[in-house]
């Protein structure tokens, strides 16, 4: 009872600012919860009160300033609702994608106790100098610092947690759970949309920001990942200088990719290294199913070998196997105008329920894919494709899948700085052979020989766990006489028809695994195409 009133003070306090700026955090058309209709009458009153004094302020600026007000929490969900235009509106999504992660900085005095209290003894015991922040966000800020390592003088960037970071988020992502909650109990038609996963990826999402050590392992592996690519890299990490709120990594000395200018005047090719852009993102996302999910443009930079480096790994993406097929069968079936296999691969993916005929799902598909084919290079656009899905989740009660929000929102992202570089870059063009490719080497006979190898690994190690399960069932029956000669007393008939019992039951589970295994075999092999199906 406790949480709930304070949970309800905590978004009453979040609605009063919105309001006091002229803010409205609810899309105007669509079904509303009760609660949310009266809390919008609630705040009508201050929002009449504060109107003229927002007068001449853009939307999106006055949205920008409501959400640092009430402090780092809210600029994450902010820029996670950016991507949800069915929950928030087309209007209100596209004021938030302006939404900016900048914070006012800490003091230095908090950032040295926060290295000290981490890696130990002294600031000085660890970098050689040590400067003023260089950018600020709600979670963490970054200092420009120097270390001298064997007698190599390096200069390094050195990423530290806020102080109370942890303890501000938990407060907060506990008044979104409640209110989440509170919409799915009370309002049926919202229930499609899920807003308590939402969260819950929310909540993973900024649990990981805030263990820099993790963000040290993702530039680690997506090092690894690129090791034979040309053209994007990640900085090195400095191991020996990182820890749970503090990261050390390879100062970056490049143009920020958005200068277009100094691109230029360096002598860039600008339209290549937007291509760089979006292919580099769409192989992490397909290939490796690692990607970074914030690649905006103040998290890209342009070295003097021309390579683009990619900087503050917080926020990552994790694609399945079933995740990457879904979504290199999209991006092939739309550039090939196959909009029933399409069609077909939301139902598999569980998008659309099997309710509505696929052929109907089909049409819709072909009156997004046929105009967009139709327009010119400058006008395509992911996220106008994005947009348009979104607006049938509602005709064809497909429910949210969480598990792809980041991916939404990352090529919503990747898309602006690749346009950014080149207006008129072609998106079909560029994501083309990246799923021709990853739909060749998956999907083609090949790609299922090579499935049918993995599963037929998979059951030869069943096969040879088989006699750790008879031996399984050999120890129990051996406990149980023991148990008996301790004092639990048995007749010899009753320990004869247990036997018996048991033998059965072990000679149905062998007979049960070896069906199971020559059923997957089977599976296997069709699969691959090598017998019919």
């Amino acid at each position: 009872m406790a949480g709930a009133i304070l949970n309800t003070l905590r978004l009453g306090k979040a609605g009063i600012v919105l309001a006091s700026h002229s803010v409205r955090f609810l899309p105007k058309d669509g079904p509303q919860p009760l609660l949310l209709k009266l809390a919008r009458i609630a705040a009508l009153p201050i929002r009449l009160i504060a109107a003229p004094f927002q007068w001449g302020t853009p939307r999106d600026k006055r949205i920008s300033a409501a959400l640092a007000a009430l402090g780092p929490s809210y600029i994450k969900l902010g820029q996670f609702l950016a991507t949800r235009g069915d929950i928030i509106g087309p209007e209100l999504q596209a004021d938030l994608a302006q939404l900016q992660d900048r914070m006012p900085p800490f003091g230095m005095d908090e950032a040295r106790r926060a290295i000290e209290a981490s890696l130990g003894g002294k600031l000085e015991d660890h970098f050689v100098e040590f400067g003023p922040p260089v950018a600020a966000a709600s979670i963490a800020q970054v200092h420009k610092a120097v270390v001298i390592d064997n007698g190599e003088r390096r200069t390094v960037a050195v990423k530290i947690l806020r102080p109370g970071i942890e303890k501000r988020f938990k407060r907060d992502l506990d008044s979104y759970f409640f209110a989440a909650h509170l919409v799915e109990r009370w309002h049926e038609p919202s229930r499609r949309l899920r807003p308590v996963a939402v969260v819950e990826n929310l909540a993973r999402t900024t649990e990981l920001e805030m263990d820099l050590r993790l963000e040290a392992a993702a530039m680690s592996e997506m090092a690894e990942n690129l090791s034979a690519e040309e053209g994007f890299r990640v900085p090195r990490v400095d191991w020996r200088r990182t820890s749970k709120r503090v990261l050390v990594t390879e100062w970056i000395d490049g143009i920020p990719i958005g200068d277009k200018a100094a691109l230029k005047e360096a002598g860039f090719d600008i339209h290549a290294l937007g291509m760089t852009v979006i292919r580099s993102f769409l192989k992490h996302a397909m290939r490796d199913g690692f990607f970074h999910a914030d690649m905006h443009q103040g998290n890209l930079f342009v070295d003097k070998s021309g390579t683009v480096v990619a900087v503050d790994f917080g926020i990552m993406g994790r694609l399945g196997m079933r995740e990457r097929r879904f979504l290199a069968e999209i991006l092939h079936g739309l550039i090939t105008r196959d909009y029933r296999r399409a069609a077909e691969v939301h139902y598999w993916a569980g998008y659309v329920p099997p309710h509505h005929p696929v052929e109907v799902f089909a049409q819709a598909l072909r009156a997004i894919g046929e105009p967009i084919h139709g327009k010119t290079a400058s006008e395509i656009s992911m996220a106008d494709l994005l947009g348009q899905l979104f607006a049938y989740t509602d005709v064809f009660d497909m429910q949210t899948r969480p598990e792809l929000i980041l991916l939404q929102k990352s090529m919503v992202i990747v898309e602006g700085v690749a346009r950014g570089l080149n207006p008129s870059l072609n998106m079909w063009v560029a994501a083309e052979p990246i799923a021709k490719e990853w739909v060749d080497r998956n999907l083609s006979v090949i790609g299922r020989i090579r499935d049918a190898g993995d599963g037929a690994a998979m059951i030869a190690k069943l096969a040879a766990d088989l006699p750790v399960f008879l031996s399984g069932a050999e120890k129990a029956f051996a406990a149980l006489g023991d148990l008996a000669g301790n004092g639990v007393r048995l007749d010899d008939t009753t320990i004869e028809r247990f036997a018996e019992k048991q033998n059965a039951k072990s000679r149905w589970r062998t007979a049960a695994l070896w069906v199971a295994a020559i059923a997957l075999v089977v599976i296997a092999l069709g699969q691959a195409g090598i017998i019919p199906r």
